[in-house]
């Protein structure tokens, strides 16, 4: 499993991104996806992770009706979809892999590197 996410960049309050996650690995149709942030100076926080097959999702109810995760399994990505983004989703963001669906971040195994969202007016 190798993880590569894309799509950070600045944006300004109320504006919309897409991350993209790609694996290139040939079990990434098996596995649970999540993604997770880290703002500058603060814990790593979970954002949503959807399972295998998609049909259960989890938000953190801070990003409740403002994110969507999704995956495509025949392109091996997860998404991410930020919409209403607000400074406080500034923060380094990051996908995961793991054998279960959750929002426990030691359950996940597998790390990408980040990439950052930077919301400011």
């Amino acid at each position: 499993v190798q993880l590569v996410e894309s799509g950070g960049g600045l944006v300004q309050p109320g504006e919309s991104l897409r991350l993209s996650c790609a694996d290139s690995g040939r079990t990434f149709r098996m596995l649970a996806m999540g993604w997770f942030r880290q703002a500058t100076g603060k814990e790593r926080e979970f954002v949503a992770a959807i399972s295998w097959s998609g049909d259960t999702i989890y938000y953190a109810d801070s990003v409740k009706g403002r994110f969507t995760i999704s995956r495509d399994n025949a392109r091996n990505t997860v998404y991410l979809q930020m919409n209403n983004l607000k400074p406080e989703d500034t923060a380094e963001y990051h996908c995961a892999a793991a054998a279960i669906v959750s929002d426990y971040a030691d359950d996940y195994h597998y790390w990408g590197q980040g990439t950052q969202v930077t919301v400011s007016s």
